[in-house]
This record gives structure tokens, C-alpha cells and sequence, in this order.
């Protein structure tokens, strides 16, 4: 049984979505670590989860960075343990250095509350294993502040890397201006650290695991899916 630590800040509000998805729909093991905890205790995988951390004064992200539990999250992503960062999650790993580039508000100054498509860039990652290139997922998004951004060399360092692991596109997998709903830069939803154990992205797959939902296939579940696989736990089809 694959153990699963989800971090818990003043503001989050998917931390119980991402227990849901871990505990009542994979059935693992799923624990909530406060903000002020030093130690995240056994785990397999950190779920950074989204939310308004501390009310996202300053930016989003920003002031979670120095959270207690913080330098044991990075301790963790240094030793190889997976951590997973999921919009508000995705803003605090990169303020934390364990991502490069930043999220800054949407273009539209609006925020963006739908469901949008994926295209699947990079299926060799611990995140995206069951996934195939090219495959295209429907996930939703809630944010105000998804505008990915980055120097023209780190975006080519992604690039050739490989580590552009999810980018927003048409539901036929185009990649075009009006499927990306925040501007991020190159139409990037996700990335993964060098290492390939640590990935950020804007969408909710913890929202998108059940198909009553009103989310077809769940396609979600793809991440969770990937994650126990990669962890060794035998999944249902």
C-alpha cells in the first residue's frame, strides 16, 4: 500500500480532495501533514495541494515556501521521493526552487474556473507512465494565477529535456493560442525537475477520478494510476 503525505496550509482547499482521490477511490494509505509539522512521517508520495496558501499575500505560493514543513518536502524531493504539486502545489514548488519559472496572474486578469485538455508531451515519468504521448486529457482548472513563465532559456532547456510534461491544446491535441486559458508561456500546463520525481502542474487530476463526476473517463486518474505503478502497487484497471 502506497503511503501518501498531503500537505495541509491556512487556505488550501483540495488537500481533502487529494485524500479522497488517494484513500477512497486507489485505497491507500493517506495522511495530512499541518504546515507547522517538521517531519512528513512515512510516506511514498507528497501531494502539494491547491488552494490559497495563506491567503496568496504577497503571491501565490510565496510566503508557504517557508513553512516548517517545507524544508522536509525539499529534503524529500532531494533524496528522489516523489512530490506532486497541483496548482496553489505547483506555485509552492517553484517558490521553493524545487521547479524552475514562476505562475503569475492569468493573462485575462480573470480567473479561469473550466475544464480544459492536455496534451500528454512526456509518458516517462513517474506521473504520466499509464498516459502515451500525444494522448489528450480533460481536466479542470481553477486558478487566477496559472501564467507560466520563464527565460527563453530555461523554456528551451525544458524543451530539449523533455520535462514539458502536460501543455494545454485543442481536444483533437492542437496545440493553439485560444486553448491555453491563462497564457502560459508555449501553452505549458506542467513540468517535472531534472531528476523526474518532482512535477508541477495547474490542472486538478485529483477532481478528475471518477467518472459520476461528469468527467467521461476520469482522466485524472491517469496520475494516480502512474504513481502507484511506479511505486510498485498493483492497480485495477
Amino acid at each position: 500500500m502506497a503511503r501518501f503525505a498531503i500537505l495541509v496550509f491556512p487556505g488550501s482547499n483540495c488537500d481533502h480532495d487529494a485524500y479522497h482521490a488517494a484513500k477512497h477511490v486507489f485505497g491507500q494509505d493517506a495522511h495530512f501533514v499541518w504546515h507547522k509539522e517538521e517531519a512528513l512521517g512515512e510516506a511514498d508520495v507528497v501531494i502539494v495541494p491547491g488552494g490559497f496558501s495563506y491567503g496568496d499575500y504577497l503571491r501565490s505560493g510565496a510566503i508557504a515556501r517557508f513553512s516548517p514543513i517545507m524544508k522536509d518536502v525539499i529534503r524529500f524531493a532531494n533524496d528522489g521521493g516523489l512530490v506532486l504539486g497541483v496548482c496553489n502545489g505547483f506555485q509552492v514548488l517553484c517558490e521553493a526552487g524545487l521547479l524552475p519559472g514562476a505562475l503569475m496572474r492569468n493573462a485575462s486578469l480573470r480567473f479561469a474556473c473550466k475544464d480544459v485538455h492536455l496534451r500528454v508531451e512526456n509518458a516517462e515519468t513517474p506521473f504520466t507512465n499509464e498516459a502515451e504521448v500525444g494522448q489528450v486529457l480533460r481536466i479542470s482548472i481553477a486558478h487566477g494565477d496559472g501564467n507560466y513563465i520563464a527565460d527563453e532559456a530555461t523554456l528551451d532547456e525544458l524543451e530539449r529535456t523533455n520535462r514539458v510534461v502536460f501543455r494545454y491544446c485543442e481536444p483533437d491535441g492542437t496545440i493553439t493560442p485560444e486553448a491555453n486559458p491563462n497564457g502560459s508561456a508555449r501553452n505549458i500546463a506542467g513540468i517535472v525537475n531534472a531528476e523526474g520525481n518532482v512535477l508541477g502542474m495547474m490542472p486538478h487530476p485529483e477532481r478528475c477520478v471518477e467518472a459520476i463526476l461528469g468527467h467521461g473517463s476520469a482522466d485524472g486518474a491517469i496520475v494516480f494510476r502512474s504513481l502507484l505503478q511506479h511505486v510498485g502497487e498493483t492497480v485495477a484497471a
